[in-house]
């Protein structure tokens, strides 16, 4: 269904991996949406599954179930019930995402491309210390992006407490040790890096802790902007109606 037959653009939300990081996307486009009422607010449909086949075990292990039917079949439903759009915030996902943008008549914002496109704005072909899963290591995902850019990969030394500081968070652990934590990663990179960039959205939940050297970027902050420019013109329009 086109945009134009809604008074504003739906997003739907392809969610649960992890349930926190899809509220947390939910928190953060209801506080930067400039609402007076509910009404101001983005229309926003969600599907919060934790039952899709791991993609961890897919695209590491090599041993698990496909995730990518139930994938599409959550897209099809959101565009189903209203979505004019479709975003997920997992960075892991979106190795699916070509195949979830066939199967459905509505745009799915990349999270991938718009966090490249802002990585290349704050340091032209520069060197990118990069905290993900290990799934977006092994199906270069943000290195395949980054190369028409003249963007650089730096991994870090020790991914294994990345994936542990992952589990920690999909366990509830979003306290004052996991944030530094997530610190002390960051810090490890060292000078060798130009930007940081957050690429899991379960250690979105922890950037609060970040310092502001080296700059750095997170994934899922750049796709809640992405989802709040789709929508607010018509959400700035109703503001400006009740003024």
């Amino acid at each position: 269904m086109p945009e134009s037959a809604h008074a504003q653009p739906v997003v739907g939300i392809i969610g649960g991996m992890g349930p926190e990081a899809t509220v947390q996307l939910m928190a953060r486009l209801i506080a930067r949406t400039p609402a007076r009422d509910d009404a101001d607010h983005v229309h926003v449909i969600v599907e919060s599954n934790p039952k899709i086949p791991s993609r961890i075990a897919h695209l590491v292990d090599g041993t698990g179930e496909d995730p990518t039917p139930e994938l599409v079949r959550i897209a099809r439903n959101l565009e189903r019930a209203g979505a004019t759009f479709l975003a997920m915030p997992c960075n892991t996902a979106h190795g699916y995402a070509p195949a979830i943008g066939a199967a459905v008549g509505v745009p799915l914002l990349n999270m991938v491309e718009l966090t490249t496109a802002r990585v290349q704005a704050l340091v032209p072909r520069g060197r990118v210390g990069l905290l993900a899963s290990t799934a977006v290591h092994k199906t270069a995902l943000y290195r395949h992006a980054f190369a028409p850019h003249g963007l650089q990969v730096a991994l870090p030394e020790d991914q294994a407490a990345v994936m542990a500081l992952i589990q920690r968070v999909k366990r509830g652990d979003t306290g004052p040790a996991a944030a530094a934590e997530l610190a002390r990663l960051a810090a490890s990179f060292g000078g060798t890096i130009d930007c940081l960039l957050i690429a899991c959205t379960e250690l979105s939940l922890l950037t609060f802790a970040l310092p502001q050297q080296p700059p750095w970027v997170d994934a899922l902050e750049v796709l809640t902007e992405a989802i709040l420019a789709r929508a607010l013109p018509t959400v700035g329009a109703v503001v400006a109606d009740a003024t």
